[in-house]
């Protein structure tokens, strides 16, 4: 029977994740493993690791996703990318990811390296990341379909139970994707994904609450049905905020960007990102959104204070000494 509802106990936990890459250098290995110390004491739902297109092995990012397996309690999420892959290269890619007890992944398409455009050969067999869902889902299936757990004091007696199907996230883009030929072509993508069978997606960075909500209420009249995370990323300073203004062609936030450009300390300019990303936070949540992801830059600090800003976790005291850059 249900406890009776009371103020307390219909307080809803907003879900959270953050997302990281791996170290660019060994020297910065330890401090990212205390970013994610850090992050994981919060309660996160999940901790995604970054991972650049083509290659055969996980690298460095299979080593910070397996850090994450071994010293937390949290789930480690994998990106994985289509461009300049081949069909062979991607499956040997997943088997290892799987065979780290990876089960979570975020399947993207991912952008032609510099020098190259659209078409060419090398951009691989994938031609879209609709089509990688399909190929994580059938690597798994080609593995046991079942898994097997020793049973205390019988030995050699195991107990067979149905293996846990991966989790499969892919991205959205609620101002449309930059190759989408028409306006609602990152809706369709979207809807091609699900059936493909992605279980939930993760937006691009975005600045205003409005973006997020009305490409949701878009999505589901479309049929889209799989929950849709808001990506959010604090900007602290301008020239972050060009650079992510380059890489995504999101329109530039005047508000946000003249508050960086007169604020004269780098402290003041920290501060300002993170309540306009937790009152993003905020505004999104309160529209329905099922949690949010924040984009962490591997420094725990800044995405920790914006959950605190927006009241999803209790305000943290976080020393001088924990606020360092990996």
């Amino acid at each position: 029977m249900p406890a009776p509802a009371t103020e307390e106990n219909t307080v809803r936990r907003v879900p959270f994740s953050f997302e990281l890459y791996p170290p660019r250098t060994p020297a910065n290995a330890e401090a990212l493993h205390e970013t994610i110390r850090r992050l994981a004491a919060a309660g996160p739902d999940f901790l995604s690791v970054t991972y650049g297109a083509g290659g055969s092995t996980g690298g460095r990012s299979l080593e910070v996703l397996r850090h994450i397996r071994r010293h937390t309690s949290v789930e480690p999420l994998a990106h994985l990318t289509c461009v300049g892959n081949t069909y062979a290269g991607a499956t040997r890619l997943i088997r290892e990811f799987l065979d780290a007890g990876i089960l979570s992944f975020l399947a993207l398409r991912g952008d032609p390296p510099a020098g190259h455009t659209e078409g060419e050969p090398f951009l691989g067999d994938l031609e879209s990341s609709a089509q990688l869902v399909q190929l994580i889902d059938r690597v798994q299936a080609e593995r046991a379909p079942y898994e097997e757990t020793p049973v205390p004091g019988h030995p050699g007696a195991v107990a067979v139970s149905p293996r846990r199907k991966v989790n499969i996230a892919v991205a959205a883009f609620p101002n449309g994707h930059p190759r989408s030929a028409y306006s609602t072509q990152h809706v369709e993508a979207l809807l091609a994904k699900q059936a493909a069978g992605a279980t939930f997606a993760i937006t691009q960075l975005f600045f205003h609450a409005d973006d997020y909500l009305a490409f949701v209420e878009r999505a589901r009249r479309a049929g889209v049905t799989i929950p849709i995370l808001p990506g959010i990323m604090p900007i602290t300073s301008p020239a972050r905020l060009a650079r992510v203004l380059e890489l995504t062609g999101e329109e530039l936030p005047g508000e946000l960007a003249i508050a960086l450009e007169v604020e004269p300390t780098a402290e003041g300019r920290r501060q300002i990102g993170i309540r306009w990303a937790a009152q993003l936070t905020r505004d999104v949540v309160a529209g329905g959104a099922p949690g949010v992801h924040l984009y962490a830059f591997n420094q725990h600090d800044t995405v920790l204070d914006v959950l605190a800003e927006a009241g999803i976790i209790p305000q943290l005291e976080l020393s001088s000494a924990s606020k360092g850059t990996p």
